[in-house]
C-alpha cells in the first residue's frame, strides 16, 4: 500500500537536480558547449548569528588600490558596454544603480539611504562652459555657452573602501569576517562659485552599497569577475571574490571611540607600519582563544 511512496522518493533520489543551462542555440553564435546561465548562479548562504554566538568583533576600513598589479581585474574592461559583454566592477554596481536594482548610502554606516533616480540625474547632469571666443566690431568680448554630457566614467575608479566586520563566534572560535559596505572612491574638486577655481578634495566615496544585502549579493554572485585572462572558464563572480577575499587591501581604519582613520594621526610609512600592526594585531586575539 505504501510501494508508491516508495517509488517515488527512490525517483527523487536518484534523478540529478535540473541545473538551468543554455543550448548551443540559445547561446551566442559562437558557442561550442552548452554552459550554466551566470544569471542562475546565487550567493553562498552565511550561517545564522545571533548576538550570543559572537563573542569578539572589531570594525575594519580598507581601501582596495586598483594600481596594484593583483587588483587590476577589478578595473576592466574599462568600456561599457564592452564588445564581448564584460563589465568591471564599476559599471556592474552603476548599470544596476541606473535600474533601481540595489540600495545605496550617503555613509559607510548605512543610516542615510540615496534615492537612485535622483542621484543617477544629478551625477549625470551636464556641466555647462562658458568659452571666450572672440572680439565684435565694438572690441566686445564675445562668448560661447557649450553643454558638456557627463556620463558616469568606470575608468575614473581607481580605488574601493570596504568596511569589514571581523569576529570570532562561539562555536567556531576561530576569526571570521563580513564585507559589510564598499564604496567607489573618485578624484573630487569644489568648484567656486562664478570662477574657474577649484581645490582637490581628495579620493572620496561616490555612494556605499550594502554588500550584505541580499539583492546586492545576487547581483555579485550572477555577475562575472574576469580574473584569468588564460582561462575563460571558471570565471568566479564577484561575490566569491569578496567572500575569499580575492584582493590586496590595506588598513585605513580600525573602530575606535574618536572614529580616527590612521592618517589623522599618522603619515608615510608610519601610517603603513600602523596598519601592519592593527592586522597582527586581529590575528593575535584569535591565537590567543587557542592558548586558553
Amino acid at each position: 500500500m505504501h510501494r508508491p511512496i516508495g517509488i517515488l522518493l527512490t525517483i527523487l533520489l536518484v534523478v540529478p537536480p535540473v541545473v538551468a543551462q543554455t543550448t548551443l542555440e540559445e547561446q551566442s553564435a559562437d558557442a561550442f558547449y552548452t554552459s550554466i546561465l551566470d544569471s542562475q548562479r546565487r550567493p553562498m548562504a552565511f550561517p545564522h548569528l545571533r548576538a550570543s554566538d559572537v563573542v569578539w568583533s572589531t570594525m575594519l576600513w580598507k581601501t582596495i588600490d586598483l594600481n596594484e598589479l593583483f587588483n587590476q581585474y577589478f578595473y576592466y574592461p574599462i568600456n561599457n558596454p564592452d564588445p564581448s559583454d564584460k563589465k568591471s566592477l564599476a559599471y556592474t554596481l552603476w548599470d544596476a544603480i541606473v535600474e533601481g536594482e540595489i540600495p545605496i548610502y550617503e555613509d559607510d554606516q548605512l543610516t542615510i539611504p540615496i534615492d537612485n533616480e535622483t542621484f543617477v540625474r544629478q551625477y549625470t547632469k551636464p556641466d555647462t562652459i562658458v568659452l571666450e571666443i572672440g572680439y565684435d566690431d565694438d572690441d566686445n568680448e564675445m562668448y560661447q555657452t557649450i553643454i558638456r554630457p557627463h556620463e558616469f566614467d568606470g575608468a575614473e575608479i581607481f580605488q574601493y573602501s570596504v568596511r569589514e566586520a571581523w569576529f570570532i563566534g562561539r562555536q567556531e572560535t576561530r576569526m571570521d569576517s563580513r564585507r559589510l559596505a564598499l564604496a567607489p572612491l573618485k578624484q573630487s574638486y569644489h568648484k567656486f562659485a562664478n570662477t574657474e577655481e577649484e581645490i582637490y578634495l581628495g579620493l572620496l566615496p561616490i555612494f556605499w552599497v550594502p554588500m550584505q544585502n541580499p539583492t546586492v549579493r545576487r547581483l555579485l554572485a550572477r555577475e562575472t569577475a574576469y580574473i584569468n585572462d588564460n582561462n575563460l572558464v571558471g570565471q568566479p563572480s564577484w561575490d566569491w571574490v569578496f567572500l575569499h577575499q580575492r584582493y590586496t587591501a590595506y588598513i585605513t581604519r580600525e573602530s575606535n571611540i574618536y572614529e580616527r582613520t590612521i592618517r589623522h594621526y599618522l603619515t608615510g610609512e608610519d601610517a603603513i607600519e600602523q596598519a601592519e600592526i592593527i592586522e597582527d594585531k586581529i590575528y593575535d586575539i584569535e591565537n590567543d582563544l587557542w592558548d586558553y
